[in-house]
Protein backbone atom coordinates (compact mmCIF):
# COMPACT_ATOMS: atom_id res chain seq x y z
CA UNK A 1 0.00 0.00 0.00
CA UNK A 2 1.41 3.47 -0.87
CA UNK A 3 1.67 5.61 2.27
CA UNK A 4 -0.38 8.90 1.72
CA UNK A 5 1.24 11.88 1.41
CA UNK A 6 -0.43 13.91 4.46
CA UNK A 7 1.62 12.87 7.12
CA UNK A 8 4.67 14.80 5.60
CA UNK A 9 2.70 17.57 5.62
CA UNK A 10 1.67 17.59 9.17
CA UNK A 11 4.88 16.85 10.18
CA UNK A 12 6.37 20.03 8.16
CA UNK A 13 3.59 22.07 9.95
CA UNK A 14 5.16 20.56 13.58
CA UNK A 15 8.55 21.16 13.37
CA UNK A 16 7.88 24.41 12.12
CA UNK A 17 5.87 25.34 14.98
CA UNK A 18 8.41 23.93 17.30
CA UNK A 19 11.35 25.70 15.79
CA UNK A 20 9.05 29.07 15.81
CA UNK A 21 6.57 29.95 18.84
CA UNK A 22 7.48 26.97 20.83
CA UNK A 23 10.64 27.45 21.36
CA UNK A 24 10.48 29.90 24.60
CA UNK A 25 9.34 27.00 26.40
CA UNK A 26 12.34 24.91 26.04
CA UNK A 27 15.37 24.57 28.27
CA UNK A 28 18.08 26.85 27.08
CA UNK A 29 20.44 23.93 25.83
CA UNK A 30 17.71 23.41 23.24
CA UNK A 31 17.66 26.63 21.53
CA UNK A 32 20.38 28.44 19.68
CA UNK A 33 21.81 32.17 21.40
CA UNK A 34 22.15 33.39 17.96
CA UNK A 35 18.78 32.90 16.17
CA UNK A 36 16.53 31.80 18.75
CA UNK A 37 15.86 28.47 16.79
CA UNK A 38 15.45 25.13 18.31
CA UNK A 39 18.56 23.68 17.87
CA UNK A 40 20.42 20.39 19.55
CA UNK A 41 24.54 21.27 19.37
CA UNK A 42 24.76 22.28 22.88
CA UNK A 43 22.94 19.65 24.15
CA UNK A 44 24.82 17.42 21.92
CA UNK A 45 28.44 18.97 22.58
CA UNK A 46 28.08 20.60 25.80
CA UNK A 47 25.64 18.23 27.44
CA UNK A 48 27.28 14.94 25.59
CA UNK A 49 23.74 13.93 24.64
CA UNK A 50 22.31 11.24 22.57
CA UNK A 51 20.23 12.38 19.46
CA UNK A 52 17.30 9.59 19.06
CA UNK A 53 16.47 9.03 15.06
CA UNK A 54 13.59 7.24 14.57
CA UNK A 55 13.26 4.85 11.76
CA UNK A 56 10.43 4.50 9.92
CA UNK A 57 10.73 1.61 7.01
CA UNK A 58 8.38 1.33 4.31
CA UNK A 59 10.86 -0.01 2.14
CA UNK A 60 9.62 -2.39 -0.31
CA UNK A 61 12.42 -5.25 0.20
CA UNK A 62 10.89 -5.77 3.98
CA UNK A 63 7.95 -4.25 4.52
CA UNK A 64 7.13 -1.85 6.82
CA UNK A 65 8.80 -1.28 9.78
CA UNK A 66 9.55 0.56 12.77
CA UNK A 67 13.06 1.55 14.62
CA UNK A 68 15.76 3.58 16.68
CA UNK A 69 19.18 4.64 16.75
CA UNK A 70 21.00 6.74 19.00
CA UNK A 71 23.03 9.17 18.02
CA UNK A 72 25.78 9.98 20.94
CA UNK A 73 28.13 12.74 19.68
CA UNK A 74 31.82 14.45 21.55
CA UNK A 75 34.72 16.21 20.28
CA UNK A 76 37.97 15.04 19.83
CA UNK A 77 40.02 15.49 23.02
CA UNK A 78 41.59 18.62 22.70
CA UNK A 79 39.04 20.61 20.76
CA UNK A 80 36.43 23.09 21.15
CA UNK A 81 33.67 24.23 18.58
CA UNK A 82 34.41 24.78 15.04
CA UNK A 83 38.02 23.07 14.85
CA UNK A 84 40.46 23.17 11.75
CA UNK A 85 43.28 21.16 10.97
CA UNK A 86 46.62 23.13 10.85
CA UNK A 87 45.10 26.33 10.17
CA UNK A 88 43.63 24.44 6.90
CA UNK A 89 39.82 25.61 7.27
CA UNK A 90 39.21 22.06 7.13
CA UNK A 91 36.66 21.05 9.56
CA UNK A 92 37.37 18.05 12.21
CA UNK A 93 34.26 16.10 12.72
CA UNK A 94 33.12 15.06 16.43
CA UNK A 95 33.27 11.74 17.20
CA UNK A 96 30.19 9.71 16.59
CA UNK A 97 28.54 6.28 18.57
CA UNK A 98 25.47 4.98 17.55
CA UNK A 99 23.40 2.30 18.98
CA UNK A 100 20.00 1.17 16.86
CA UNK A 101 17.95 -1.46 15.94
CA UNK A 102 14.40 -1.92 14.06
CA UNK A 103 11.74 -4.73 13.27
CA UNK A 104 9.14 -4.87 9.98
CA UNK A 105 6.24 -6.34 9.19
CA UNK A 106 7.18 -9.49 7.47
CA UNK A 107 9.45 -10.65 10.23
CA UNK A 108 12.35 -9.07 9.32
CA UNK A 109 14.71 -7.25 12.33
CA UNK A 110 17.88 -5.91 13.30
CA UNK A 111 20.24 -4.76 15.71
CA UNK A 112 23.86 -2.90 15.56
CA UNK A 113 26.27 -0.74 17.24
CA UNK A 114 29.21 1.41 15.57
CA UNK A 115 31.82 3.74 16.25
CA UNK A 116 33.43 6.47 13.85
CA UNK A 117 36.60 8.52 15.68
CA UNK A 118 39.28 11.06 14.16
CA UNK A 119 42.45 11.76 16.59
CA UNK A 120 45.92 13.54 16.19
CA UNK A 121 43.93 16.85 13.97
CA UNK A 122 42.28 14.53 11.76
CA UNK A 123 45.51 12.48 10.33
CA UNK A 124 43.49 9.36 11.29
CA UNK A 125 40.20 8.58 10.81
CA UNK A 126 38.31 4.91 12.95
CA UNK A 127 35.22 3.65 11.62
CA UNK A 128 34.17 -0.36 13.08
CA UNK A 129 30.72 -2.08 13.78
CA UNK A 130 28.84 -4.92 14.51
CA UNK A 131 25.51 -6.31 14.20
CA UNK A 132 22.98 -9.07 13.60
CA UNK A 133 20.32 -9.05 11.14
CA UNK A 134 17.20 -11.82 10.63
CA UNK A 135 15.93 -10.57 7.13
CA UNK A 136 12.97 -11.38 4.97
CA UNK A 137 13.32 -10.53 1.35
CA UNK A 138 13.33 -11.71 -1.98
CA UNK A 139 16.08 -13.04 -5.02
CA UNK A 140 14.89 -12.25 -8.61
CA UNK A 141 15.76 -14.80 -10.70
CA UNK A 142 16.21 -14.12 -14.38
CA UNK A 143 12.77 -14.00 -15.46
CA UNK A 144 12.30 -11.49 -12.83
CA UNK A 145 9.95 -13.60 -10.72
CA UNK A 146 10.90 -13.05 -7.04
CA UNK A 147 11.93 -16.57 -4.47
CA UNK A 148 11.32 -15.08 -1.36
CA UNK A 149 13.79 -16.19 1.19
CA UNK A 150 15.62 -15.79 4.81
CA UNK A 151 19.22 -14.39 5.41
CA UNK A 152 20.41 -15.19 9.01
CA UNK A 153 23.34 -13.06 9.15
CA UNK A 154 26.02 -11.38 11.46
CA UNK A 155 28.99 -9.57 10.61
CA UNK A 156 31.45 -7.04 11.93
CA UNK A 157 33.66 -4.38 10.22
CA UNK A 158 36.85 -2.37 10.72
CA UNK A 159 38.17 0.56 8.78
CA UNK A 160 41.26 2.67 9.66
CA UNK A 161 42.41 5.92 6.93
CA UNK A 162 45.59 7.93 7.58
CA UNK A 163 45.69 11.02 5.71
CA UNK A 164 48.45 11.93 3.23
CA UNK A 165 50.60 14.50 5.02
CA UNK A 166 48.39 17.54 5.14
CA UNK A 167 46.56 16.76 1.78
CA UNK A 168 43.12 15.60 1.52
CA UNK A 169 43.94 12.23 0.29
CA UNK A 170 43.34 9.29 2.66
CA UNK A 171 44.41 6.04 2.12
CA UNK A 172 44.04 2.58 4.28
CA UNK A 173 42.38 -0.84 4.90
CA UNK A 174 39.08 -1.97 5.67
CA UNK A 175 38.10 -5.57 7.07
CA UNK A 176 34.65 -7.00 6.57
CA UNK A 177 33.47 -10.46 8.12
CA UNK A 178 29.88 -12.25 7.99
CA UNK A 179 28.31 -15.26 8.85
CA UNK A 180 24.96 -15.89 6.80
CA UNK A 181 22.52 -18.96 6.36
CA UNK A 182 20.69 -18.20 3.44
CA UNK A 183 17.37 -20.18 2.85
CA UNK A 184 14.61 -20.39 0.41
CA UNK A 185 11.03 -22.05 1.35
CA UNK A 186 10.70 -23.59 -2.11
CA UNK A 187 13.75 -24.86 -2.66
CA UNK A 188 16.74 -23.46 -3.91
CA UNK A 189 16.68 -21.65 -6.91
CA UNK A 190 18.08 -23.82 -10.40
CA UNK A 191 19.85 -20.70 -11.65
CA UNK A 192 22.06 -20.04 -8.44
CA UNK A 193 23.83 -23.05 -9.08
CA UNK A 194 24.32 -25.70 -6.49
CA UNK A 195 23.24 -24.79 -3.27
CA UNK A 196 26.39 -24.32 -0.52
CA UNK A 197 26.56 -25.78 2.95
CA UNK A 198 24.18 -24.75 5.45
CA UNK A 199 26.59 -21.36 6.71
CA UNK A 200 27.97 -19.04 3.93
CA UNK A 201 31.37 -16.78 5.50
CA UNK A 202 32.52 -13.81 4.02
CA UNK A 203 36.11 -12.22 4.54
CA UNK A 204 37.44 -9.81 3.02
CA UNK A 205 40.17 -6.60 3.02
CA UNK A 206 40.30 -3.71 1.19
CA UNK A 207 42.71 -1.08 0.15
CA UNK A 208 41.26 2.47 0.09
CA UNK A 209 42.15 5.85 -1.15
CA UNK A 210 39.67 8.43 -0.22
CA UNK A 211 39.84 12.45 -1.65
CA UNK A 212 37.79 14.34 0.95
CA UNK A 213 36.81 18.32 0.46
CA UNK A 214 33.73 18.35 2.08
CA UNK A 215 32.84 21.18 4.45
CA UNK A 216 30.91 18.63 6.57
CA UNK A 217 30.55 15.12 6.96
CA UNK A 218 26.91 15.13 8.13
CA UNK A 219 25.25 17.56 5.46
CA UNK A 220 27.76 18.99 3.31
CA UNK A 221 26.90 21.91 1.06
CA UNK A 222 30.37 22.46 -0.64
CA UNK A 223 33.21 19.77 -1.76
CA UNK A 224 33.53 16.46 -2.75
CA UNK A 225 34.28 12.95 -1.70
CA UNK A 226 35.61 10.34 -3.70
CA UNK A 227 36.49 7.21 -3.24
CA UNK A 228 38.23 3.94 -4.85
CA UNK A 229 37.98 0.60 -2.81
CA UNK A 230 39.63 -2.84 -4.26
CA UNK A 231 38.39 -5.90 -2.34
CA UNK A 232 40.02 -9.25 -2.18
CA UNK A 233 37.65 -12.00 -0.53
CA UNK A 234 39.82 -15.09 0.70
CA UNK A 235 38.84 -18.58 2.97
CA UNK A 236 42.30 -17.40 4.17
CA UNK A 237 40.59 -14.21 5.43
CA UNK A 238 37.70 -15.92 7.06
CA UNK A 239 35.62 -16.74 4.40
CA UNK A 240 34.17 -19.82 2.39
CA UNK A 241 34.42 -18.43 -1.02
CA UNK A 242 36.91 -16.27 -3.45
CA UNK A 243 36.12 -13.29 -5.01
CA UNK A 244 37.23 -9.76 -5.94
CA UNK A 245 35.26 -6.38 -6.30
CA UNK A 246 36.06 -2.64 -7.48
CA UNK A 247 34.07 -0.58 -6.18
CA UNK A 248 33.81 3.62 -6.91
CA UNK A 249 31.72 6.12 -5.60
CA UNK A 250 31.80 9.76 -5.60
CA UNK A 251 29.45 12.64 -3.92
CA UNK A 252 29.71 16.51 -5.08
CA UNK A 253 28.13 19.22 -3.57
CA UNK A 254 28.17 22.76 -5.75
CA UNK A 255 26.74 26.15 -4.59
CA UNK A 256 24.60 27.79 -7.56
CA UNK A 257 23.43 30.69 -6.22
CA UNK A 258 23.46 32.04 -2.43
CA UNK A 259 20.39 29.80 -1.56
CA UNK A 260 20.63 26.83 -4.15
CA UNK A 261 22.82 24.05 -3.83
CA UNK A 262 23.53 20.83 -6.50
CA UNK A 263 24.55 17.37 -5.35
CA UNK A 264 25.38 14.70 -7.28
CA UNK A 265 26.36 11.58 -6.86
CA UNK A 266 27.78 8.38 -8.97
CA UNK A 267 28.16 5.02 -7.92
CA UNK A 268 29.98 1.91 -9.49
CA UNK A 269 30.61 -1.71 -8.60
CA UNK A 270 32.15 -4.55 -10.33
CA UNK A 271 32.80 -8.42 -9.12
CA UNK A 272 33.84 -11.37 -10.27
CA UNK A 273 34.35 -14.88 -8.99
CA UNK A 274 32.60 -17.08 -6.33
CA UNK A 275 30.78 -13.99 -4.66
CA UNK A 276 27.69 -15.15 -2.50
CA UNK A 277 24.13 -14.25 -4.30
CA UNK A 278 22.75 -12.32 -1.36
CA UNK A 279 26.69 -10.24 -1.76
CA UNK A 280 26.51 -9.11 -4.99
CA UNK A 281 26.40 -5.24 -5.79
CA UNK A 282 23.03 -3.88 -6.11
CA UNK A 283 21.27 -0.32 -7.70
CA UNK A 284 20.73 1.81 -4.59
CA UNK A 285 18.51 4.64 -5.15
CA UNK A 286 15.64 6.70 -2.93
CA UNK A 287 12.84 5.14 -4.03
CA UNK A 288 13.94 1.18 -5.56
CA UNK A 289 13.40 -1.48 -3.20
CA UNK A 290 16.95 -2.62 -2.26
CA UNK A 291 17.80 -6.03 -3.85
CA UNK A 292 16.04 -5.48 -6.87
CA UNK A 293 18.27 -4.81 -9.09
CA UNK A 294 21.11 -6.84 -8.53
CA UNK A 295 24.07 -8.44 -10.70
CA UNK A 296 27.42 -8.98 -10.76
CA UNK A 297 28.10 -5.59 -11.71
CA UNK A 298 25.60 -2.06 -10.59
CA UNK A 299 26.33 1.49 -11.01
CA UNK A 300 23.85 4.45 -9.49
CA UNK A 301 23.61 8.08 -11.08
CA UNK A 302 21.54 10.46 -8.85
CA UNK A 303 21.24 13.98 -8.51
CA UNK A 304 19.54 16.70 -5.72
CA UNK A 305 18.79 19.84 -5.84
CA UNK A 306 18.17 22.08 -2.47
CA UNK A 307 16.68 25.30 -1.80
CA UNK A 308 17.91 26.76 1.18
CA UNK A 309 15.35 29.26 1.59
CA UNK A 310 15.84 30.70 5.67
CA UNK A 311 18.98 29.85 7.58
CA UNK A 312 16.92 27.24 8.91
CA UNK A 313 14.67 25.55 6.18
CA UNK A 314 15.06 23.96 2.88
CA UNK A 315 13.14 22.05 0.35
CA UNK A 316 14.47 19.18 -1.84
CA UNK A 317 14.18 17.50 -5.16
CA UNK A 318 15.86 14.51 -6.34
CA UNK A 319 16.13 12.04 -9.35
CA UNK A 320 18.17 8.71 -9.83
CA UNK A 321 18.84 6.16 -12.25
CA UNK A 322 20.69 2.84 -12.27
CA UNK A 323 21.14 -0.53 -13.82
CA UNK A 324 22.73 -3.81 -12.43
CA UNK A 325 24.34 -6.08 -15.19
CA UNK A 326 26.41 -9.40 -15.29
CA UNK A 327 25.30 -12.97 -14.96
CA UNK A 328 21.55 -12.06 -15.97
CA UNK A 329 21.96 -9.83 -18.59
CA UNK A 330 24.63 -7.51 -20.24
CA UNK A 331 24.79 -4.19 -19.75
CA UNK A 332 22.56 -3.45 -22.81
CA UNK A 333 20.34 -6.03 -22.18
CA UNK A 334 19.65 -5.17 -18.45
CA UNK A 335 16.73 -3.39 -16.64
CA UNK A 336 17.14 0.40 -16.11
CA UNK A 337 15.57 1.68 -12.36
CA UNK A 338 14.69 5.53 -12.04
CA UNK A 339 13.40 7.05 -9.48
CA UNK A 340 12.68 10.55 -7.75
CA UNK A 341 11.09 12.18 -5.40
CA UNK A 342 11.17 15.56 -2.91
CA UNK A 343 11.81 16.95 0.68
CA UNK A 344 12.06 19.17 3.22
CA UNK A 345 15.18 19.83 5.60
CA UNK A 346 15.61 21.62 9.27
CA UNK A 347 19.02 22.54 10.20
CA UNK A 348 18.78 20.88 13.73
CA UNK A 349 21.94 21.44 14.78
CA UNK A 350 23.86 24.40 13.53
CA UNK A 351 27.50 23.78 15.04
CA UNK A 352 27.22 19.97 13.58
CA UNK A 353 25.73 20.96 10.19
CA UNK A 354 23.48 18.62 10.59
CA UNK A 355 19.77 18.73 8.56
CA UNK A 356 17.14 16.73 9.44
CA UNK A 357 13.63 16.17 7.76
CA UNK A 358 12.04 13.78 5.63
CA UNK A 359 11.87 12.58 1.59
CA UNK A 360 8.97 11.12 -0.49
CA UNK A 361 10.26 8.68 -3.59
CA UNK A 362 8.71 7.46 -5.95
CA UNK A 363 10.03 3.96 -7.77
CA UNK A 364 8.98 1.36 -9.85
CA UNK A 365 7.16 -0.49 -7.32
CA UNK A 366 5.39 2.62 -5.81
CA UNK A 367 5.86 5.48 -3.48
CA UNK A 368 8.15 5.13 -0.11
CA UNK A 369 9.10 7.66 2.50
CA UNK A 370 12.93 7.87 4.04
CA UNK A 371 13.11 10.05 7.42
CA UNK A 372 16.82 11.35 6.83
CA UNK A 373 19.21 12.88 9.47
CA UNK A 374 22.29 14.42 7.52
CA UNK A 375 23.15 13.71 3.86
CA UNK A 376 20.77 10.96 2.38
CA UNK A 377 24.11 9.92 0.45
CA UNK A 378 27.42 7.96 2.48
Amino acid sequence: MNPPARPATTLIGALALCAGSCCSALPERFVDRDDGMLDLSEHLLEYRGMLPVPIVITEPAVGNGLGLVGLYFHRPLGQTAEPTLGGSGRPITPNVSALGGFKTENGSWGAFAGHYQSWAGDRYRYLGGAGKFDLQLDHYSRSGQPRAYQLDAAGLMQQLLARVGDTDWLVGARYAWMRATPSFAAGWPADLGAPPGKEVRIGRISVIADHDTRDNLFTPTRGHFVEAETVVARTALGGSSDYEQFNLRGFDWTPLRRQWLLGVRGDLKLSRGDIPFFAKPYVGLRGVPALRYQDDNAAALDAELRWQFTPRWSVLGFAGVGRAWGRRADFGDAATATAGGAGFRYLIARQLGIHAGLDLAAGPEGRVIYIQVGSAWY
